[in-house]
């Protein structure tokens, strides 16, 4: 299982659920990874170590188990900062996830600068998580939500884009560095590109790119940046929203209570420091602690390995799949400019029914609309099935794949 840029064996005895068998007797092979990616036991270990002797709130006492808690803590913001070439560590948010993270934009910065008649610009192919915050900010305020639409390819129209910049009226633009669908990597730096030349905020979810590519915020120059842990070897309920220091320091607090605070009073409170003000309540500290191993753990391997490996598993799937007869293939045909997915429709299989079937076999597959109806309106399909990739996949995990599927097919007689 050795690939030419990463030893797969070693990293897959990281990873204790890929011992695990489904169905009684089946090998797990687990190809739901854009949802959430497993845990090494790197990671497992590092939270159960907080809990077992350091467990302390953060922050506010002086006592030794306090003070390891907090420096743990504080240490993954330092980590995180660097992993993602930020330039402050004041600027980067502890947050419960992407969701949370473009919703605190929203709220915080939205509510102060979008108004009526202006225009937020958004993409076909973007998470429900990066759609709903920006109806509801519209709805309030008067505004309008507009789309960057997909061709045929699964590429962005840009010339969408800069049809809304020429009125002048846009605010925003938010959209995915990498599709959860499609694959599609954006050309994120074309858009900022363009939208600075109009002094408009550039929004970027990160929850697909961050685990899969080598992402440098100081290259991207963009305002807000949103990515999650979970995707990325980590816990869940940890995310981190990446903003501009002068942007935070211009937002109102998302949410009130202890630690955002810096004073007190009947009726007046003072906000804390970045990034404080914006990390109300006592924080999910055992799983930011756990992160903090998860990047050590990408860092090892090294992003430019973790992609190499992508592509080269990208390629041999999409080579097998685009064989098979009746299988509609989404997103770019050029293997550079998509990541480890793969969404598909075999026949009239009903992607639940096709996920059910396979699961059969231990295989573990996404299906229905990946919390992209839009993106679903565009292709005319109801649902997709979803195969995506890391680091711990071979290419025999994808040849049973694709058995699978064959013996899915002979059971629908397509």
């Amino acid at each position: 299982m050795q690939t030419s840029f990463i030893n797969i064996e070693n990293i897959r005895n990281d990873f204790p659920i890929l011992k695990r068998k489904v169905h009684k007797d089946k090998p797990l092979v687990y190809l739901d990874n854009a949802a959430t990616t497993q845990k090494p036991i790197q990671v497992i270990d590092a939270i159960s170590n907080y809990y077992l002797t350091y467990n302390s709130n953060i922050h506010r006492a002086v006592h030794e188990l306090a003070e390891e808690a907090t420096l743990a803590y504080e240490a993954t913001r330092d980590k995180v900062a660097k992993f993602i070439n930020a330039k402050n560590r004041e600027e980067i948010i502890f947050v419960r996830g992407t969701t949370e993270a473009i919703n605190l934009v929203a709220y915080a910065w939205g509510r102060q600068n979008v108004n009526k008649d202006d225009i937020i610009v958004t993409t076909e192919y973007e998470h429900h998580s990066n759609i709903v915050p920006w109806q509801l900010l519209a709805k309030e305020k008067g505004a309008k939500l507009e789309y960057i639409g997909v061709d045929d390819d699964g590429d962005l129209i840009l010339d969408h884009l800069d049809k809304y910049l020429q009125t002048g009226k846009v605010k925003i633009v938010t959209f995915s560095q990498m599709s959860n669908v499609l694959g599609t990597i954006t050309n994120s730096e074309e858009i900022v590109n363009r939208c600075k030349k109009y002094g408009v905020r550039v929004l970027i979810d990160g929850a697909q790119s961050v685990p899969h590519l080598k992402v440098d915020l100081q290259k991207l120059d963009c305002d807000f940046f949103a990515f999650s842990a979970h995707k990325m070897l980590g816990p869940t309920g940890v995310g981190i929203l990446w903003a501009r220091k002068e942007l935070l320091q211009e937002m109102v607090p998302f949410n009130g209570g202890g630690d955002m605070i810096r004073e007190v009073h009947k009726y007046e409170t003072t906000w804390n420091d970045l990034p404080y003000k914006f990390e109300a309540g006592t924080p999910n500290i055992a799983d930011v602690i756990g992160f903090a191993a998860a990047i050590d753990y990408l860092d090892r391997i090294g992003m430019d390995k973790v992609r190499e490996h992508e592509m080269e598993l990208t390629k041999y799937a999409l080579d097998k799949l685009s064989q098979m007869k009746g299988i509609i293939l989404y997103g770019p045909k050029d293997i550079t400019k998509r990541g480890g997915v793969i969404s598909f429709n075999l026949g009239d299989i009903h992607p639940h029914d096709l996920a059910t079937i396979i699961d059969e076999d231990g295989i573990a597959i996404r299906s229905g609309h990946h919390c992209a109806q839009v993106l679903m309106e565009r292709l005319d399909v109801s649902a997709t099935s979803r195969a995506s990739f890391y680091i711990y996949n071979t290419k025999e995990e994808i040849d049973v794949f694709v058995k699978s599927l064959n013996r899915a097919k002979e059971l629908f007689r397509i």
